[in-house]
């Protein structure tokens, strides 16, 4: 286990969730044969470089090839090892979905996908990379935990706890180097159980990945306002913790879910989905993420801002839903 402080944390929200996942997982690797690395032609770009290297018998390369990744991975966890296979994150849930669905969801091989870049973190490379349905297409699949740690921390705890998990796990990545921090001191996490990080109110904003940071920051410029805004971490999309989002949804007077992800099928669908069936009456739920459209491509910082996910942009949504209270 490695050290945790306040300096470290700072050091891998420079560095982003790419470059220190594959310094999470060698760590992890080195105390644990078992632990495999697999990459679809992506290992510098899933910083496992230095992994490959070290452990070259842990590390295969299945190439550009997303649905032998998909089957390898599945076979290799079969025979117990505790595989954590990295690509792009439309490649792992599109590409190879039909591999996903059958080799995960249905014979359950406790696979641990680690999609990259999720989102818009690749930036110029545009909609072809861009991370926008994942969630969607992942929550369809039965038998398979959708995880979206919100920073690098959270990133490590999330990797710590699946891998002796022992069920498939799609674990998304968001944000890029310097990604907001969250968490600076050692905290409670577990699998599907979100996380309140401020109490929640009458406005209570939900949210995933680095937009959890986003929204960590809109509400503490709110804050010097007079404003008291709730937050939730809902780090683990599927399964949905319920007793959480139950509290609220019936103690809330408006639920905004943000997310770098289409509003159809992602978190906000799954509040919405379970406020329906469980027939909860409270807050109204807000979803801010991409509409039924491919948007236009530019820089992460230019698809933030333009989507309205920024800490600029939640915070404009926050002050439109209090203003016409």
């Amino acid at each position: 286990m490695i050290a945790v402080d306040k300096r470290k944390v700072r050091a891998w929200s420079r560095m982003g969730p790419r470059a220190v996942y594959g310094q999470f997982l060698l760590e992890m690797a080195r105390e644990d044969s078992k632990v495999l690395a697999l990459s679809a032609d992506l290992g510098r770009s899933s910083g496992l470089a230095a992994f490959a290297k070290e452990i070259p018998n842990q590390f295969f390369n299945t190439g550009i090839a997303e649905q032998n990744l998909v089957g390898i991975s599945s076979g290799l966890a079969r025979m117990g090892y505790k595989v954590f296979s990295t690509t792009f994150a439309p490649f792992a849930s599109l590409r190879a979905g039909e591999q996903v669905r059958m080799n995960l969801g249905y014979m359950q091989e406790p696979v641990n996908i680690v999609a990259l870049a999720s989102g818009f973190a690749l930036g110029f490379l545009g909609n072809s990379h861009f991370g926008i349905e994942d969630i969607a297409v992942m929550r369809a699949i039965p038998g398979i935990a959708i995880i979206s740690p919100a920073d690098c921390f959270e990133l490590y705890k999330c990797l710590n706890a699946v891998k002796n998990y022992n069920y498939p796990v799609y674990i998304r990545l968001t944000g890029g180097v310097n990604m907001p921090v969250v968490y600076e001191e050692e905290y409670d996490y577990k699998i599907g159980k979100a996380n309140i990080i401020r109490p929640i109110d009458s406005v209570t904003i939900v949210a995933h990945g680095t937009t959890v940071g986003h929204a960590l920051k809109a509400i503490s410029d709110m804050e010097k306002d007079g404003c008291k805004i709730g937050l939730i971490n809902m780090h683990t999309i599927k399964p949905l913790d319920e007793n959480i989002t139950r509290q609220a949804l019936t103690q809330s007077d408006h639920v905004l879910v943000f997310e770098e992800h289409t509003v159809v099928g992602g978190l906000g669908s799954a509040i919405i989905e379970y406020m329906n069936d469980k027939q909860i009456s409270g807050a109204t739920v807000h979803r801010y993420g991409v509409r039924d459209c491919f948007p236009k491509t530019g820089g992460y910082n230019y698809m933030l801002e333009t989507l309205g996910l920024n800490s600029e942009g939640i915070k404009a949504s926050v002050y439109k839903i209090i203003n016409n209270a």
